[in-house]
């Protein structure tokens, strides 16, 4: 867009936009927790007053950097969003957020009897009875009730417990079947400490939330006990790794987070860590449904929430696809480096000129381009791989939580890395072992950034597609 002049009011004016009324605006679904307000279609992403914090990337900011990282927008027409446009609504200016000491942990008070939480657990939620008389004896488990403004309020408190058996968190859910869900994390809790049991076995089951857990062994109860559970009550790594401190025996790690985009991403975010961690035995679980429990109903034949493929996860076949075709059509081998610039500058260009599509047929051209030298390459290390392998490696390579940045930021990073393979590649002399191998390399990971470009552009076209027919759907239904 033609270069625009922000006044140093407008850009604060900008920078002190309230996140949560600009999100409700958007037509963005959040949802609360304690204080913040998470993304519903992204858990991993708080936002509070002007301020948001990505929990998987470690990474936040203020209005400005969100819109550009999250609807993909440059700095100026980040501005202009969030200052309405021309004509449009200024948004109000978040109020300042005081720093408030933290509170001392302390369980809610629990109810004379636990009639109403075992009838939401067993009646609605399809929970075994078994289960449920097993968190409640170990004091894992009870109903809460609590006085405010003359009404009392009955919650299902899951408790979670530290190395000595002291209370150390507890998450409330709210008992009611209908009307809207009240579900949070007590105030001072440790997060290290979430609802969890240990058992005997070298296996621990990873999961978002205590009524998945609890779904999942009431679905699979045979010899439940010998192993480990643990609910993160969010998607945050805190809690697995404090279990897998607390009991080195645990080596094998099942992650049962939930079967959507919000779940797929965890997953893959807190397999990372757990290899850095030194964890190479991991495992995914997947529920059929929604999640854990989504499966408890449809065995009883009730409707049930179907499961969410990720967009990226989608795309990344057929954009793998498309590569596949160019590479046996589009390839000129003794002009491998000179399509491959031809191509990246043509991305760029059609990038300038806001022709997203044509940038997305140059950049997928300069993956296959790569995507061709590295096979070539392996061939040199007597390492041959056919076109399919190539492929398969190249979609089994993209991960959906390492591919969350928007494109405008990655074209520069994307011309360092082709100008190091090029000049690598026309290095003159006989190449070494070493040497061969590192260009190789090179050549996989130009490819896997330029065909990560395509999935994100075209999962994020699916994405918007999804939101405009369900906003379809819910006008014509209402």
């Amino acid at each position: 867009m033609p270069y625009i002049h922000f006044t140093e009011e407008q850009k604060l004016r900008a920078s002190e936009v309230d996140l949560v009324e600009f999100l409700r605006h958007q037509g963005e679904k959040l949802i609360r927790s304690g204080p913040e307000y998470r993304l519903a279609s992204d858990h991993s992403v708080t936002v509070r007053g002007n301020g948001w914090y990505d929990h998987a990337v470690k990474e936040g900011g203020g209005p400005i950097s969100f819109v550009q990282q999250f609807y993909d927008l440059s700095y100026p027409e980040a501005i202009t969003r969030l200052l309405g446009g021309e004509q449009g609504t200024v948004y109000a200016s978040a109020p300042k957020q005081e720093e408030k000491p933290r509170k001392e942990f302390a369980l809610p008070s629990a109810g004379r009897e636990m009639r109403r939480m075992y009838a939401y657990l067993l009646k609605h939620r399809f929970l075994d009875r078994n289960v449920v008389n097993a968190f409640v004896r170990a004091g894992l488990l009870y109903e809460s009730c609590e006085k405010f403004k003359d009404r009392e309020y009955h919650n299902a408190v899951f408790v979670g417990k530290d190395e000595n058996g002291v209370p150390r968190h507890a998450h409330k859910r709210s008992l009611n079947s209908l009307g809207k869900t009240f579900r949070i994390n007590v105030e001072g809790s440790d997060p290290r400490c979430s609802f969890h049991y240990t058992g005997t076995s070298n296996r621990l089951y990873v999961f978002e939330a205590p009524i998945d857990l609890m779904s999942f062994l009431s679905r699979y109860p045979r010899g439940w006990q010998e192993h480990s559970f643990v609910a993160l009550c969010g998607t945050a790594e805190h809690a697995m790794l404090w279990m897998l401190e607390q009991n080195p025996g645990l080596r094998t790690v099942c992650l049962c987070l939930d079967h959507d985009e919000a779940g797929i991403e965890a997953s893959g975010r807190l397999a990372e860590i757990l290899h850095e961690h030194g964890y190479d035995d991991v495992a995914m679980l997947q529920s059929e449904h929604k999640d854990w429990n989504e499966d408890l109903k449809a065995r009883r034949g009730l409707p049930a929430q179907e499961a969410e493929e990720h967009p990226q996860l989608i795309a990344a076949s057929e954009v793998c696809g498309r590569i596949g075709v160019y590479m046996e059509e589009c390839v000129i081998p003794e002009r491998v480096g000179r399509e491959l610039t031809n191509a990246l500058c043509g991305y760029e260009m059609n990038l300038r000129r806001d022709y997203p599509e044509g940038a997305m047929t140059c950049i997928e051209l300069a993956s296959a381009l790569a995507l061709y030298a590295y096979g070539r390459g392996l061939r040199q290390l007597s390492e041959p791989h056919s076109s399919e392998e190539l492929l398969e490696q190249l979609r089994s390579c993209i991960h959906p939580h390492q591919n969350r940045s928007s494109l405008n930021s990655r074209t520069a990073v994307l011309a360092e890395q082709a100008h190091a393979v090029l000049k690598l590649a026309s290095k003159p002399g006989i190449r070494s072992e070493a040497e061969k191998r590192q260009l190789t390399e090179g050549w996989l990971e130009l490819a896997l950034s330029c065909a990560k470009i395509s999935v994100k552009y075209e999962a994020d076209v699916l994405k918007q597609q999804q939101k405009q027919e369900q906003a379809a759907l819910q006008q014509e239904m209402g």
